[in-house]
């Protein structure tokens, strides 16, 4: 057996095996893939192979994406049969969410080329005669969708591996996995150990035990899922022996189940509540082809609504069932990408729609390695998404969750509530005394709205359809009402968020915004270490700058405020979502001389954000600090006191009022919190919410990762000029934006008025288009309360970022006129923010 290797792919699965494929694609030979049994062996083998294209995450659509042209292309290069069946893919709708979802997604289908058709139940009933098309409102197609043989493509990508120098080494088990003094990784085997520069753990129901051998704890869990495959049926036999198409792969999202052909008869597979996650500490050392024992009394319910709808299921018997183990997240996307706190070990792991991912996955997964960056934005998928708090007792409950889920109508606005409350900021009982209606973001919850006392909505209101699946609303506490509806249209916190906008600027607001990642960087190299890692020019002590880590091609990684306390000392803030993957980023930069240390310290500070015309007088109700215009300008920062207490006062904000975020102690929130509440009562202090925040930051076109800031996106067509100072010496990426700029850019980051909007505003992911032809895409849209206007920010062709441009977007379906109009449309010489 061989002793070196430049990457080490553990796991013989379809995931792992693209991996290595990939690899040796991108032309790395010296690749070796270490399989415990048999290729396939794990959960490959008993999937059902379906490649739904159908995804709502721009990340894992464009993998979905590939993975379906590679797999229709794999024959003809390996010449081994896959068993690719371009049969299409339906999808019903029974309800009007439903429909929103599709039509939203169709938007999203577009802006990546995935062709999506539309079908009235007419036109279903001729493509699937067996289907009763009673109480459907309508269908969605994807032509190019199918199903394939997961244990065909995984043979047919391992010979392709093969053929290009890299090596498979099938019944050989790791051990353990090593660091060695060199800087390598030592992966020891029963059968010799490799030293190698990359190891790649696409372990499926291992990955706990695989991560383990590092000291990573994978956020991953399968669950069960259960398929059901019938005897032929005679009017399926009598349509083959007549030469009829197969009639594709049918979904009946309300009813939580698919279904398609199989053998002459048909397959059906349920996703419903209550399947167990399973090997939550890893499978035995021996499992092989492994499947659990039936529990059709959990499908009953799914199975019946499939009899509705195709009476020929419940016509013939059944010939199998299959229970098998399915990979999953607390969210149900995969995790792929780079290992947090570990060089060059890399993860690919977590599918729980495995086999339609794993061409996608390896593709990117190989650019990263090989390439240094990813060719589309992988945020959606980064392994460093999920924090610290996604253990094992959290993740049996979120993954068992996120699989039942999955034919839920994803509305944007959607809580779920599984493992929650679970992080909370010392002021969270008093925040939900107000009315707080809470979101959750990295564990932490944080107000999205606040509700009126007393507020509820009637069942009418909610409006349940009658389905199988029929949540519209997250659940009430005991003896309380659901106080929002889900929609992607205006919903009922619509006019509330409103009331919230109006009121901070015309009054004060308080927002929590604890969740705030926070860094602190110090030492005798810390000012020179940032000045190369970061775009912009460092701020004199006392000041506060906007600042970016960029990708070396010049596409923006991270954002961050940067507060520089002293010669030698910062403070950093950063989005609350990404605060593993932003401390991730820069450890992973820091010099290894010691000069410079990087302390993670989100827990240890709250964030409590004071904005409004009214917010200077209130906070000098409580502080001898001078917080004039002249001794506390815009974009400076110094430490006060807080009646008793204390806080880093920084003045910005995000939403483009006269303001101060106030870091402090989080032992000191309380009496904080307390005291403002107290002294601004006669002002009109309120709290107020994320997405009232979210409404005035789209009047300041501000900018969010990974929307409008994407490593897809060079830093010059997000717009960030200001903030990417290309004349003042060298920085990480400058090169990269440098010859990004000369090939030409592709896109420009413009502000829209969106025009006709009644009652749907754009999320983001619309198409954009001039005369009939895609120009872009919508990053964000929603009501900007303070003008008055439904707003969309959107990449575009530069050509078409004039001052009036006259645009179409398509938002559910329906065109509206968009017209490219001036950046901050609300007070764009930021009066009041410097007020």
């Amino acid at each position: 057996m061989r002793t070196q290797a430049r990457v080490v792919v553990i796991g013989g699965g379809v995931v792992g095996v693209s991996t290595l494929y990939h690899l040796a694609r991108k032309g790395w030979r010296d690749c070796v893939l270490l399989e415990r049994k048999e290729l396939t062996s794990g959960s490959t083998w008993h999937a059902a192979g379906l490649l739904p294209l159908f995804n709502l995450s721009y990340s894992v659509g464009q993998l979905h994406r590939y993975s379906v042209g590679l797999y229709g292309e794999l024959q003809a290069e390996t010449g081994q049969d896959v068993g690719f069946r371009r049969v299409s893919n339906i999808r019903l709708a029974r309800t009007s969410d439903r429909w929103d979802e599709y039509m939203f997604y169709k938007g999203v289908a577009e802006t990546i080329g995935v062709r999506v058709e539309v079908l009235t139940p007419a036109q279903l009933k001729e493509i699937w005669p067996l289907c009763n098309v009673e109480g459907l409102r309508g269908a969605i197609q994807h032509p190019d969708d199918g199903y394939i043989q997961p244990a065909d493509l995984t043979q047919a990508m391992a010979k392709g591996a093969r053929e290009r120098g890299a090596e498979i080494l099938r019944y050989t088990t790791v051990l353990g996995i090593e660091r060695t003094p060199a800087g390598e990784w030592l992966v020891k085997t029963d059968k010799g150990d490799i030293r190698c520069e990359h190891v790649v753990s696409a372990t499926g129901s291992f990955a706990r035990q695989t991560g383990a051998m590092v000291g990573l704890d994978i956020p991953v869990i399968p669950v069960e899922h259960q398929y059901i495959v019938t005897e032929p049926h005679p009017a399926i036999v009598e349509r083959r022996k007549r030469g009829l198409p197969e009639m594709g792969v049918l979904r009946e999202s309300d009813s939580s189940w698919y279904m398609r052909e199989e053998n002459g008869g048909l397959l059906l597979g349920p996703y419903e509540k209550g399947a167990p996650a399973c090997y939550v500490d890893g499978p035995s050392d021996q499992a092989e082809y492994e499947l659990f024992p039936e529990d059709l009394d959990r499908l009953a319910p799914h199975i019946e609504t499939a009899i509705a709808r195709v009476p020929a299921f419940g016509e013939v018997g059944v010939k199998k069932v299959y229970n098998g183990a399915i990979a999953y997240t607390p969210d149900g996307g995969p995790i792929v990408g780079p290992a947090w706190d570990l060089p060059n070990f890399w993860l690919n792991e977590g599918h729980s729609f495995g086999v339609t991912a794993a061409g996608g996955a390896g593709w990117q997964l190989a650019e990263w390695i090989v390439e240094g960056e990813p060719t589309i934005d992988m945020m959606g998928v980064d392994p460093r998404r999920f924090g610290p708090h996604a253990t094992r007792g959290y993740l049996r409950r979120k993954n068992e969750e996120a699989y039942a889920n999955v034919f839920t109508v994803h509305f944007p606005d959607e809580e779920r509530v599984a493992t929650r409350p679970l992080k909370r900021t010392p002021c969270y009982e008093r925040m939900k005394a107000l009315g707080a209606v809470f979101g959750s973001v990295y564990g932490w919850e944080r107000p999205n709205w606040f509700a009126p006392q007393g507020y509820g909505l009637s069942e009418a209101e909610l409006a349940k359809p009658d389905t199988l699946l029929r949540e519209t609303h997250p659940p009430a506490a005991a003896g309380e009402r659901p106080r929002e509806r889900w929609s992607f249209r205006r919903t009922n916190y619509f006019a509330h968020v409103g009331n919230e906008c109006r009121h901070v600027s015309e009054a004060v607001g308080l927002l929590d915004m604890s969740a705030f990642a926070k860094f602190e960087v110090s030492g005798p190299g810390a000012a020179a270490w940032l000045e190369r890692t970061l775009t912009n020019r460092l701020p004199k002590i006392g000041r506060v700058s906007l600042s970016y880590l960029l990708t070396t091609n010049g596409g923006v990684r991270s954002e961050f405020t940067v507060f520089r306390e002293g010669p030698a000392q910062f403070y950093l803030v950063s989005a609350g979502a990404l605060e593993r993957h932003d401390f991730d980023c820069l450890r992973k930069l820091l010099p290894r001389d010691g000069s410079v240390t990087l302390q993670k310290v989100t827990t240890q500070h709250g964030v409590l954000v004071l904005a409004g015309p009214r917010s200077r007088e209130l906070l000098q109700r409580v502080t001898d600090a001078d917080l004039s215009n002249a001794a506390f300008p815009w974009l400076s920062g110094r430490t006060i006191d807080v009646g008793a207490a204390y806080a880093r006062a920084l003045r910005v904000n995000f939403v483009g009022e006269l303001g101060w975020e106030l870091h402090h102690p989080i032992e000191m929130q309380n009496t904080i919190f307390d005291l403002l509440m107290d002294v601004g009562r006669d002002l009109g202090l309120r709290p107020f919410g994320i997405r009232a925040m979210d409404s005035m930051r789209l009047e300041k076109t501000y900018r969010l990762i990974p929307r409008e800031l994407s490593i897809e996106y060079a830093a010059a067509e997000s717009g960030l000029q200001r903030f990417v100072p290309l004349d003042r010496g060298d920085f990480l990426g400058r090169d990269g934006l440098v010859a990004w700029e000369k090939r030409g850019l592709k896109n420009r980051l413009v502000t829209l008025e969106v025009q006709g909007v009644t009652d749907a505003d754009a999320r983001g992911s619309e198409p954009i288009r001039l005369k009939g032809e895609l120009v872009g895409r919508s990053t964000s849209g929603g009501y900007g309360w303070r003008v008055g206007k439904s707003l969309a920010l959107a990449m575009v062709r530069p050509d078409l970022g004039a001052l009036g441009t006259e645009l179409e977007i398509a938002i559910l379906g329906k065109p509206h006129r968009a017209t490219v109009i001036a950046d901050s449309p609300y007070d764009p010489a930021n009066a009041r923010l410097r007020a």
